[in-house]
């Protein structure tokens, strides 16, 4: 839980290694995550950013990116549709997996931001991954959309470690603990109920966005 501009994206890809730290260091069971060999590490990390791609691809192609070893299982491909609510919208292709995406090549359909985001959450559940990141996941769909990929993503990762990033408290507060991040530092930690009874930014923040649908 944090502002825009103040890192938390750059967290993430230090966390993923897809930077490494100028100072300090990010330690994993005590050892610096440099140590590790970064493919290894990467496969137990499902991770989507805001600024995905959109691969003007098949369906199957783009869902297969995940885990692009796994570009020929169906099964596997078809099991992170239904997981991230996308099956539905491949359904209706008349090529099913086999449609490409968007509109630069003929035959192609173009798709809504949300059905987008969908694909590309498809991708992080390519992976049966330890951890899985969501960076401002359902930000193109609507609530009723965010609502249903949230309860499919709670029940999906029970026994894992996921970490969302979100300015949405509707997503804020199903998380078991949240941290507050602001000019660069944590300020608060802790449940939904614990930060709301600390009165402090954190509730603040949550009264604000509360207001907006009074």
């Amino acid at each position: 839980m944090c502002e825009n501009g103040v890192g938390k994206t750059t967290l993430v890809k230090l966390l993923t290694r897809l930077y490494d730290p100028t100072e300090g260091r990010i330690l994993l069971e005590g050892r610096d995550l440099r140590e590790y060999e970064l493919g290894e590490l990467q496969h137990h990390i499902g991770v989507i950013f805001q600024d995905y791609i959109r691969l003007m691809m098949t369906a199957q192609s783009n869902i297969a990116v995940g885990d692009i070893d796994e570009l020929n299982n169906l099964e596997r491909i078809a099991t992170a549709a239904d997981r991230s609510l996308a099956s539905a919208l491949i359904k209706r292709f008349p090529d099913g997996l086999q449609q490409v995406l968007g509109r630069h090549f003929s035959g192609g359909v173009e798709l809504s931001g949300g059905e987008w985001q969908k694909i590309a959450l498809a991708r992080a559940y390519m992976r049966d991954s330890e951890l899985l990141i969501l960076d401002e996941p359902t930000a193109a769909l609507d609530a009723r959309a965010e609502y249903e990929v949230f309860q499919r993503f709670a029940d999906l990762t029970k026994g894992k470690m996921a970490l969302l990033i979100s300015h949405r408290f509707s997503t804020v507060r199903m998380a078991d603990r949240i941290i507050v991040i602001e000019n660069g530092q944590l300020i608060e930690s802790g449940s939904h109920q614990s930060l709301m009874d600390n009165k402090g930014r954190y509730a603040e923040l949550f009264q604000l966005q509360a207001r907006g649908y009074l």
